[in-house]
Parts: structure tokens; C-alpha cells; sequence
């Protein structure tokens, strides 16, 4: 599990670990304050953190946050950016485009 702070500056530290999680598979979440994060660590602050060792005793309650923050993050929490609509420079260009392929296969079929 990737824990990450919101508070981080600059945010090109941190910007691609999301993105990375979400590729690998690997359940993440971000946190309030990356003075929070350096207290687990026991330094001043932190900007991410990379769980991997659990004790046995806590892996039930490690396994539950790890499924909640998939559920939250991971999963499609950003997939439908935009609805896939296009905007009205781009619905033009389609539009032309789809007129010169319409009149190239009708010049094609006049011809043969």
C-alpha cells in the first residue's frame, strides 16, 4: 500500500505515484499532511510511504483498508473524465473529415 501526503510542494514528486499504483495494481491513498506521514517514519515529514511488511495480528485490518482504498481510488475513480464528448473545434474537424472521406468514395465509385 502507497500512502501519499497532499500537502507536498513541488507536486512533481508525487504527481505520477497514483498513476504508477493504479498500473501495478497496488492500493494507495493520500493522507491530510505529510507532517502525519513523517511521524509513522519518525522524521520530520514525508511525502509518501510504501507499506510492505505487516504484523500477522494486524493483517485483517491492514487487508480491509487496503480493499476500502482500492474501492476509493483505484477503481474508477477517474475514468470518466469528459463523458467523451468533443468540443466544437473538435466536432468540426470530424465533421470535415468525414465529408472528404464521404466524397473520396463517391469519386471512387463514379470512376469504376
Amino acid at each position: 500500500m502507497v500512502v501519499i501526503a497532499h500537502d507536498v510542494d513541488p507536486l512533481e514528486l508525487v504527481v505520477w505515484l497514483p498513476a504508477l499504483c493504479k498500473k501495478m495494481g497496488v492500493p494507495y491513498c493520500i493522507v491530510k499532511c505529510k507532517a502525519r506521514l513523517g511521524a509513522v517514519v519518525h522524521k520530520k515529514n514525508a511525502t509518501a510511504l510504501a507499506i510492505t511488511a505487516v504484523k500477522n495480528e494486524d493483517q485483517r485490518e491492514f487487508a480491509k483498508l487496503a480493499e476500502s482504498f482500492k474501492s476509493q481510488y483505484n477503481e474508477g475513480a477517474r475514468i470518466g473524465w469528459g463523458g467523451h464528448i468533443l468540443g466544437p473545434k473538435s466536432q468540426h474537424k470530424h465533421k470535415k473529415r468525414e465529408r472528404a472521406v464521404a466524397r473520396e468514395l463517391a469519386q471512387r465509385a463514379t470512376v469504376a
